[in-house]
């Protein structure tokens, strides 16, 4: 089931949507989605019991990611990147960049409630 939402964005988002749907040739809607479900999966680590703070540390992006990934890359470096995989590389270093700002994020909450040493 699904649930018809209308919503006004700021012009900035919008466009930063509309960028994102044309390069990875995705209609804006299911990018609107695809955004709102990351920031909905993202609860503020603070609120996170233990168990779930310290999974996020040891996290790592799905290997078919990764795999696919590092395809892109190196297609990229070779100038062999069709733009339609382009766009594909750019979304999967967006999920490889969040990744690791979460699990950065993940790491100094485990530090604080003595879960994790620190780093030296």
């Amino acid at each position: 089931m699904s649930l018809r939402v209308i919503l006004e964005l700021p012009e900035d988002l919008a466009q930063r949507i509309r960028t994102a749907a044309a390069r990875s040739h995705r209609a804006f809607e299911d990018v609107v989605v695809e955004y709102i479900q990351r920031g909905a999966a993202e609860s503020p680590l603070e609120l996170l019991p233990d168990a779930d703070v310290v999974a996020l540390c040891d996290a790592a992006m799905a290997e078919s990611q990764q795999s696919e990934l590092g395809l892109l890359q190196e297609k990229n470096r070779e100038g062999q990147l069709l733009p339609d995989e382009r766009g594909r590389l750019e979304e999967l270093m967006q999920v490889y960049r969040s990744g690791l700002v979460r699990k950065a994020q993940a790491l100094r909450v485990a530090v604080q409630r003595g879960l994790r040493p620190p780093l030296q």
